[in-house]
C-alpha cells in the first residue's frame, strides 16, 4: 500500500530532481514555479517574535521584582479593562487603600504603613499587570495581521494560536496565584506568612517560562528558515552540509544532550520557584555547607511536620515542595546539574573530532551557555550569602531566562531547516528575486 506524503515533500522533491524541460525553460518559469511554493515566513514574522520574547523576558523580571519587595498583593481585585487605569486622585487612592487594610499581608504584617508607601507597592504590581496586558496586545494584534495576510508558514498558526491562548490563560493564571494570598484563613492558621502559593507562584513562571521559550525559538527559526532559502550559510557551516551534519550520530548524541539540558535548565528555574515562594532564601546562608553539614540532618529533610495523611504517606513529596530546607537543598543540587553538564559539553566541544562536526553558530552558542552558566552560579551564591538582596535576587532570575536562551539559541542552531525553506532555496527565487 502506498503512503500519503505531505504536499511540500513531493515539491520538495520535485524540485531536488527537476526535469529536463524545467531545466530548460530559464527564469521565466522558475518566476512563475514562485507561485507554487508553500508560504515562507518573512523576517517580520521573526522579528515580531523576538520582540515579544523581549517582552515576555522582561514582564518575568518585573514580576520577580514585584515578588521581592512583596509588592503582588497589593492589588485585591482582578480587572481586565478597567484595572489598566491606576488611581487617579485621592479619593481612589483612599479606597484602594481600604481595601488592602482588609487583606491578611496588611493585617499581620503591613499594618504600620503609610498611603505613600502603599502606593510603592501597588505601582510596582499594577505595572506587572499592565505589561501582561500590553504583552497580549502586541502578540495578538500582528498575530492576526500576518495570519490574514497569510505571511505564515503551515506549522506555524496552529503553534502561535496556542502561545496565544496560552497568553490568556497566563492572565487569569495570575489571578489565581495572587487569590491565594488573599485569602482568610491564613488568619486562622498558627505562624502562617501571608504569601501566594509556592504551587501557584510557579505555575505562573514555568507557563511565562514556556512562552518565552517558544516564543524565541520560533522567532530565531523563522528568522534563520528566511536566511538559509535565500543562499545564506545553515548554521554559518560552509565546510559541510546540514543532512551531513544532522545524520551523524555524534551530533545526533549531542542533541539529545543539549535537549535534556534544556530542561534541566528549566526545572531548576521552576525550583527557584518554590524557593522564592517560601523564603527559602532566607535559610542557611552559607555555601557549600548548610548549618554545618553538605546535606542536612534526614529528620530535617524530610520532617514529620509537614505530613497531613494520617498515615504520613505524604510526607515525602509534601517536604520536597513545602519545607522550606528541602527546597533549598533541592534547589542546590538542581542548580549544580546544568552547571556541570554545561561544564562537561564545553569539554566535549573542544575536541577536534566534536569540534568539526558541529556548525559555528552552535559553537558560539555552546561557549554563550557556559559562559552565562558562570554567571548564573555567581549570582545565585550572592543571592544566598547577602541574605537575598533585590537586585542580586532579580538578577538572578533573569539569568535563568538567559541561560535558557542560549539553550534555546544552541537548539535552533542544531535544526534542519523548514521544508519551506529547502523549497525556496532550491528553486532559486530567493536568491534571484531578494538576493541583496
Amino acid at each position: 500500500m502506498r503512503m500519503l506524503e505531505h504536499p511540500d515533500m513531493k515539491r520538495l522533491r520535485a524540485l531536488r530532481f527537476p526535469s529536463s524541460r524545467l531545466l530548460s525553460t530559464g527564469t521565466a518559469q522558475s518566476e512563475g514555479d514562485a507561485s507554487k511554493l508553500p508560504v515562507l515566513a518573512p523576517p517580520a514574522v521573526g522579528g515580531w517574535l523576538l520582540f515579544s520574547s523581549a517582552l515576555v523576558f522582561a514582564v518575568i523580571v518585573v514580576g520577580g521584582v514585584t515578588r521581592l519587595t512583596e509588592s503582588g498583593l497589593s492589588i485585591t481585585e482582578w480587572r481586565p479593562i478597567t484595572g489598566i487605569v491606576p488611581p487617579l486622585n485621592d479619593q481612589d487612592w483612599n479606597s484602594e487603600f481600604e481595601k488592602y487594610k482588609a487583606t491578611p499581608e496588611f493585617k499581620l504584617i503591613n499594618h504600620s504603613i503609610s498611603l505613600d508607601e502603599f502606593k510603592s507597592i501597588f505601582y510596582m504590581e499594577w505595572g506587572h499587570r499592565v505589561l501582561g496586558r500590553v504583552i497580549g496586545v502586541a502578540f495578538v494584534l500582528p498575530l492576526t495581521y500576518f495570519a490574514v495576510r497569510k505571511k505564515l508558514t503551515t506549522s506555524m498558526p496552529a503553534k502561535l494560536t496556542g502561545m496565544a491562548l496560552l497568553l490568556g490563560f497566563q492572565g487569569v493564571l495570575g489571578w489565581y496565584m495572587v487569590k491565594s494570598g488573599l485569602e482568610d484563613s491564613i488568619m486562622d492558621t498558627p505562624g502562617a506568612v501571608p504569601r501566594v502559593s509556592q504551587y501557584r507562584l510557579a505555575a505562573h513562571l514555568g507557563t511565562a517560562v514556556l512562552l518565552y521559550a517558544g516564543m524565541l525559538g520560533t522567532g530565531l527559526a523563522a528568522i534563520k528558515d528566511w536566511k538559509y532559502a535565500h543562499r545564506d550559510l545553515w548554521s554559518g557551516s560552509n565546510t559541510a552540509s546540514w543532512q551531513e551534519v544532522l545524520s551523524n550520530p555524534a551530533v545526533k548524541r549531542f542533541t539529545r544532550h543539549s535537549r535534556a539540558l534544556t530542561v534541566l535548565v528549566i526545572l531548576t528555574a521552576l525550583s527557584g520557584a518554590f524557593v522564592a515562594g517560601l523564603d527559602a532564601g532566607l535559610l542557611y546562608n552559607e555555601f557549600p555547607y548548610m548549618g554545618g553539614r553538605i546535606v542536612p540532618p534526614m529528620d530535617e529533610l524530610f520532617s514529620s511536620a509537614y505530613a497531613r495523611n494520617a498515615d504520613r504517606s505524604d510526607v515525602w513529596w509534601r517536604n520536597i515542595f513545602e519545607n522550606p530546607t528541602t527546597v533549598q537543598f533541592d534547589h542546590r543540587v538542581l542548580a549544580s546539574f546544568p552547571f556541570t553538564t554545561q561544564r562537561l559539553i564545553s569539554i566535549l566541544t573542544r575536541r577536534s573530532a566534536i569540534r568539526a562536526l558541529l556548525p559555528p553558530t552552535a559553537r558560539a552558542s555552546i561557549i554563550a551557555a557556559f559562559a552565562m552558566a558562570n554567571v548564573q552560579v555567581l549570582l545565585g551564591l550572592a543571592t544566598l550569602l547577602y541574605l537575598v538582596p533585590v537586585p542580586v535576587a532579580a538578577a538572578h532570575q533573569a539569568g535563568s531566562i538567559a541561560l535558557l536562551s542560549t539553550m534555546v539559541h544552541l537548539l535552533v542552531a542544531l535544526r534542519r531547516p523548514g521544508v519551506a525553506a529547502q523549497l525556496w532555496r532550491n528553486a532559486g527565487i530567493g536568491s534571484k528575486k531578494y538576493r541583496s
